[in-house]
């Protein structure tokens, strides 16, 4: 079978609590873990999607209406939905398997994962990531 679920690819999450939301692979696991003996990824993604933004919003407006929260999570397979879309968003030095260890590790990885995509939004690429499904 071809490996279609390569990292950077954008995905929606279709189950869990994260449902509906997009994220984007870091890194996935065709074989499986010991943990987990199915196919599944880990994926970092948008908690909360970055608001409207129009002109006459003052500077510190437009900064608070650009947050993004993300969240980081190991998915199985058949709960992602791949897109056609990829995100050149590296994330691998950030998030890692074991990040997800411990509360500090995980909390680290998401704070430094949610620059990164506010980064990306403030330069305007990758839009549609940045959007949500449904308004």
């Amino acid at each position: 079978m071809v490996k279609f679920l390569k990292p950077n690819k954008a995905v929606i999450v279709l189950q869990g609590r994260y449902a509906g939301r997009k994220a984007v692979i870091v890194r996935s696991f065709d074989e499986g873990t010991r943990d987990r003996p199915y196919g599944h990824c880990l994926v970092a993604g948008i908690k909360k999607y970055p608001s409207k933004v129009i002109r006459k919003d003052s500077a510190k407006k437009t900064a608070k209406k650009s947050r993004v929260k993300c969240f980081v999570k190991l998915v199985n397979y058949q709960h992602l939905m791949p897109t056609r879309y990829t995100l050149d968003v590296d994330l691998k030095d950030v998030v890692n398997a074991d990040a997800l260890q411990t509360k500090d590790k995980k909390v680290a990885a998401c704070k430094a994962t949610k620059e990164r995509f506010q980064e990306r939004f403030k330069t305007g690429k990758n839009r549609w990531f940045f959007t949500k499904l449904r308004f």
